[in-house]
């Protein structure tokens, strides 16, 4: 779909979207075209019983004969001075939807009449729809004509279109970013593999992105036993992506983004259920948020540093896989008694995070896992949950998710927690041994690799996926974390 943004005048053919005011108000735009096909439009609404512009309410009319174009789409907006810019977002993407759910080729928007910047509206219009008209379906070979998408063209008119489409720019980028997630979360375990992903990592490098593949004969000079211990049972070799973007002051030290990248996980020897198994695909929906940031923030040209690191494996049954009860030792010289192989996530983000904090002194470091379904049993699937060792990072992370409706929700961490993780045969163990507060124990193993720097971590297991879709997301991956991320980065590091 292509956007642009154009001076308002009435298109001459295809959709023309316009927005109505709670309680039935017609915008000023609105109002132009009802006078030229004669009040019909003021009809439509006053007919329709339900709609009351209510915001992103839709009502479809048919084209007057008077309007040289094939049907109306009035949008409810709510009430003028309600309209910020993630509402306009919201009003974007739930336009896209029906433009896209009617196929139609061409479309035209113009909103006004709302206390919102009309270039700052306009933009976020346009970014909503194309974060909505996302669709996968790279391996759909004979779907049928009547349900593939037509929407072509999507143009929006503002008087304000030049500083809409420099505005725009940014937040396409950022689609882009949220889009290159989403893909990676959408591909099946049989094409997406820690080799496969880590190449695909290498085209950022034509955004100025540094990339670096460490192979396991490289991660295990380094000692990173935990991670390398849950590949072992696999045919496929694990990975550690670097991904080095320098957009601040040379000496500037980085925030760094790490992330959890199961490309499989069938729990290894301690097997899931086979029920659901394969949504498992998913499990490295932390590592495809953290390259969709990076993607992001190069994309944009962002002023600041950032490092990306990713550990890719893939958790298999097999006789080399790693056993319950066996004891690794991790980069950091701490020894691990693995109790339960489908606590693997946190075995490869301790390795991760080690080695970034070791290699990179970041000023704050976050990570992204799919790490617990003890999170969803929590939040379900409207909140990530945020651990965190510094109460700053945390509230920066909650007011950035507020900023972009990418809820997080922390919960607490404390030396009774830690303490059951404390091991009998090891230094740790990676699971406590009962399902009290599961993802609580989990950050608290966490912690015990990230030494003094301020961190947090996000766990995502209940956002990564939809089962439903929303105003933003049609149903699958989400790309959850990347507009969150790259909202902080500005608020925090570039303002």
């Amino acid at each position: 779909m292509k956007i642009s943004f154009a001076a308002p005048s009435l298109p001459k053919s295809g959709t023309l979207c316009l927005g109505v005011l709670e309680g039935g108000t017609l915008t000023p735009a609105a109002e132009a075209a009802d006078d030229a096909s004669q009040g019909m439009l003021a009809r439509a609404v006053k007919g329709s019983g339900r709609f009351t512009g209510k915001a992103e309410q839709i009502l479809s009319v048919p084209a007057p004969a008077d309007l040289p174009v094939d049907r109306v789409v009035l949008l409810g907006l709510g009430a003028p001075d309600a309209l910020d810019a993630h509402k306009a977002q919201r009003l974007g993407g739930v336009l896209a939807a029906e433009l896209l759910a009617a196929r139609d080729a061409q479309a035209a928007v113009q909103i006004d009449g709302v206390d919102l910047d009309g270039a700052e509206l306009a933009a976020n219009l346009a970014y909503g729809a194309r974060l909505r008209s996302y669709r996968f379906d790279k391996y759909k070979t004979s779907e049928k004509p009547e349900k593939q998408p037509r929407l072509k063209g999507l143009k929006v008119l503002t008087k304000q279109s030049a500083a809409a489409k420099k505005a725009f720019a940014a937040l396409d980028q950022v689609a882009s970013g949220v889009f290159a997630t989403r893909d990676l979360v959408w591909e099946p375990a049989n094409e997406l593999y820690p080799q496969t992903f880590a190449e695909r990592c290498l085209e950022l490098a034509d955004l100025g992105v540094e990339v670096e593949i460490l192979d396991e004969k490289k991660m295990a000079k380094l000692g990173m036993g935990a991670l390398l211990g849950v590949g072992q049972g696999s045919a496929r070799d694990s990975r550690l992506v670097v991904m080095n973007y320098r957009g601040g002051k040379k000496s500037a030290a980085p925030v760094a983004f790490v992330g959890k990248g199961v490309t499989f996980d069938t729990g290894g020897i301690s097997l899931k259920p086979a029920a659901g198994m394969w949504d498992m695909k998913w499990d490295m929906g932390g590592a495809g948020v953290v390259a969709g940031v990076m993607r992001a923030l190069a994309g944009r040209k962002a002023k600041v540093n950032a490092v990306g690191v990713i550990g890719l494996v893939e958790n298999m049954p097999s006789g080399n896989a790693q056993r319950p009860g066996d004891i690794v030792k991790a980069m950091s010289g701490t020894t691990i008694e693995v109790l339960n192989t489908d606590a693997e996530g946190r075995l490869v983000l301790a390795d991760a995070l080690w080695y970034t904090q070791d290699r990179f002194k970041p000023k704050a470091m976050i990570d992204l896992a799919t790490l617990t379904g003890a999170i969803i049993i929590s939040l379900g699937e409207y909140n990530a949950g945020l651990f965190s060792n510094d109460d700053a990072l945390a509230e920066q992370l909650s007011a950035a998710g507020k900023a972009v409706d990418e809820q997080v929700w922390r919960l607490p961490m404390s030396d009774a927690y830690d303490r059951m993780i404390d091991a009998d045969g090891a230094d740790i163990k990676n699971i406590a041994g009962s399902r009290s507060a599961g993802s609580i124990v989990a950050a608290q193993f966490l912690q015990r690799f990230v030494n003094d720097v301020p961190w947090a971590h996000l766990d995502i297991a209940g956002v990564t996926w939809s089962s439903k879709g929303g105003p933003l997301a049609p149903k699958g991956g989400t790309g959850f974390g990347v507009r969150l991320l790259n909202q902080y980065v500005a608020e925090v590091h570039e303002s």
